[in-house]
């Protein structure tokens, strides 16, 4: 995956693509194969690997939070949690 620092710039179809690709590497599956709505745990992705990812868009500089992603571990949720942190971040910057 680019760097989620590196998606501000993208629209929101792009940083959804992005966040499809990081997800299936992280559960070994192809990203067209990952639908929106569909529960992440179900597919294999646990709480490691969801820290793992959550640990590498801190680095990158997207304040995400554990907990938002674990309640509702959907890539459309998630994308929801990164337009909203994204906003967020913005506007504490301005």
């Amino acid at each position: 995956m680019e760097s989620t620092a590196e998606s501000s710039d993208r629209t929101p179809t792009e940083v959804s693509a992005a966040l499809r690709e990081a997800v299936a590497t992280m559960i070994g599956a192809e990203p067209d194969k990952v639908a929106p709505g569909a529960n992440l745990i179900h597919l294999g992705l646990g709480s490691l690997e969801m820290m793992r990812l959550v640990n590498r868009w801190r680095r990158d500089g997207l304040p995400v939070s554990f907990r938002e992603l674990a309640a509702e571990p959907t890539l459309e949720a998630w994308q929801r949690h990164f337009d909203t942190v994204t906003a967020e971040s913005g506007e504490a910057t301005a």
